[in-house]
């Protein structure tokens, strides 16, 4: 069969490097994979993923001259960048996390724009049950769901280390892009730099070479080196307020540690408190440093909760396992009568005519989105500029500020 799978970027990130494995599964079953991304891979892409090198990847005018047996979307914006224009027998959504909830309730219409996909009369896939049952009740489908897996070779506890665990010192990961309010990733490193730990790490898709207060940083690191800087740390710290079923605290649990997190959307689909992880009622930040100070005077309590993550990696499914669901739910998906691509087109074109209006009337919204799309337009032209900016935001602004809360629509 012939699959289209329409993503954002091929640059570092969560959501596409699950895209990415399952994308390589289905080829390696035989499947004709072409991948088109909103944005290209050009020379600033790192090498950061192996699919880079074995799948193709198509522009929209070059996939837009073929015919494919299937159009996946991943994201809400291939809906309306890239489908419509896509030839496919068949079409189908794989969701990994309810995104309208990225963006702050003042954007309305963004949100709006986002949840009108949900809306849109095809099958799909999604990696949570949580995320299941929100699209069950508030759009009537009934969705595929395939957890996440973990690559084994990589995130293992006995593999090589950047720098060995010492007893007797608690040293505190944090992982995630800077200058995104919902991963929260400033403000966490604030926290635990109040509290006792010994050392604070960063590891970060952002491009910064260094940021107050961090003692090592890891930038934009190719994923199958990240294994090296979890079996370093004892606790990862990820404060994040809106997940779909977030990979970071599973990586350290096959690397041998532990995590603290917020109950976050996901976080219970492999988490439990006091099991494998201390769980902190989100939005609360000085439980979070109680905790991480708690692990540093008890290393008995820091093993147990190690013992615990090793328990939960043992039993987890590698990506053989959990990609092999997902070309199931794709088998059966092309087995399905197909959806109506005219009215999936027709209904694609007047969400996004309505979007236009709606935002025609709310203009100092777009203006932030001008302003933002020139900085990164500056940042782009000046990669060292971008860095010192971004740095010097997350610590000035993010670090100081909680994340916006948004209501779960």
């Amino acid at each position: 069969m012939r699959i289209c799978i329409l993503l954002g970027s091929p640059g570092i990130g969560g959501g596409t490097y699950v895209i990415f494995e399952h994308a390589l599964h289905l080829q390696s079953q035989g499947h004709e994979v072409t991948m088109v991304p909103v944005w290209m891979p050009d020379r600033s892409t790192p090498p950061w993923h192996r699919a880079l090198d074995r799948l193709r990847f198509a522009t929209l005018s070059e996939a837009a001259g073929e015919d494919f047996d299937l159009a996946v979307a991943t994201w809400w914006r291939t809906i309306y960048d890239l489908l419509p224009h896509i030839h496919a027998t068949r079409h189908c959504y794989f969701v990994q996390s309810i995104e309208s909830w990225f963006y702050l309730d003042s954007d309305v219409a963004v949100r709006n724009l986002v949840n009108a996909t949900y809306l849109l009369p095809m099958p799909g896939i999604t990696e949570a049950r949580w995320i299941r049952a929100h699209l069950a009740d508030r759009f009537g489908h009934d969705y595929h769901v395939v957890p996440n897996g973990c690559r084994k070779a990589d995130y293992r506890e006995d593999g090589p280390a950047v720098a060995p665990r010492r007893q007797g010192r608690l040293r505190v990961l944090v992982e995630g892009p800077l200058g995104v309010d919902f991963k929260n990733v400033a403000r966490t490193i604030a926290l635990a730099r109040r509290s006792a730990a010994d050392e604070v790490w960063l590891l970060t898709s952002s491009a910064v070479a260094r940021y107050p207060g961090v003692d090592r940083v890891f930038s934009r690191i190719p994923a199958h080196e990240c294994g090296a800087i979890y079996r370093s740390c004892d606790v990862l710290v990820k404060l994040s307020t809106i997940e779909g079923m977030f990979g970071p605290p599973l990586e350290m649990f096959h690397c041998g540690g532990t995590a603290i997190v917020w109950d976050v959307t996901g976080h219970d689909e492999y988490i439990v408190d006091g099991r494998n992880a201390v769980v902190v009622p989100a939005g609360q930040e000085q439980p979070v440093v109680d905790a991480i100070e708690r692990l540093k005077r008890d290393p008995a309590l820091l093993a147990r909760l190690c013992e615990g993550g090793r328990a939960t990696a043992a039993e987890w499914p590698d990506w053989a396992e959990s990609s092999a669901r997902f070309a199931a739910a794709i088998d059966a998906i092309l087995a399905a009568p197909p959806a109506d691509a005219v009215r999936i087109r027709v209904m694609a074109r007047e969400f996004w005519a309505q979007y236009v209006r709606t935002e025609a009337a709310l203009r100092p919204a777009e203006t932030r989105r001008r302003i933002a799309r020139a900085v990164a337009a500056l940042g782009s032209r000046a990669p060292g500029l971008d860095a010192a900016l971004r740095t010097a935001h997350a610590w000035l602004v993010e670090s100081r500020r909680r994340p916006i809360p948004r209501e779960r629509i």
